[in-house]
């Protein structure tokens, strides 16, 4: 159950093939070097830290979400406008299992920070969660190493 909640969470902010395009978001975060902490809590809690690079090219993947093989989304209800964030629809597996999301936030050039609640039900159980992403901008310049994409 967790690896569900966990996959349906990657999904929260939509498939790149949903995402809009960057004209279509107000505003954006800057590219650079950025530690983000990933939280879920479902059945039970998660986190992980890391520091990434984010490159221009790779801005308006970040703030609408990670691309998921593993789920399709789609938001009739999207909005990034005046630092903030409001999504709401839902995701279905290549199975057809459907897994409703209902996401708020807020972003600036240096912050980004998105809270999704997910609902679902497991063998006709209704199964909530929370996930969340905080992120900040701790650098123009990544390292070498650091972890791309």
């Amino acid at each position: 159950m967790f690896r569900f909640a966990l996959v349906a969470f990657l999904a929260v902010a939509g498939s790149a093939a949903s995402a809009p395009a960057v004209s279509e978001v107000d505003g954006m975060i800057q590219p650079g070097y950025w530690e983000v902490t990933n939280k879920l809590s479902a059945v039970i809690s998660q986190t992980k830290k890391e520091k990434r690079c984010i490159t221009p090219a790779e801005v308006s993947k970040f703030m609408m979400g990670p691309s998921n093989r593993h789920y399709a989304c789609t938001y009739p209800t999207r909005s990034f406008k005046n630092g903030q964030i409001s999504l709401k629809g839902s995701c279905a597996s290549k199975k057809g299992r459907q897994v409703g999301i209902e996401a708020k936030g807020s972003y600036s050039p240096t912050t980004f920070k998105l809270v999704a609640d997910v609902d679902t039900t497991y063998a006709g159980i209704p199964l909530g969660g929370r996930a969340s992403t905080e992120a900040r901008r701790i650098g123009d310049v990544c390292p070498p190493d650091a972890k791309r994409g």
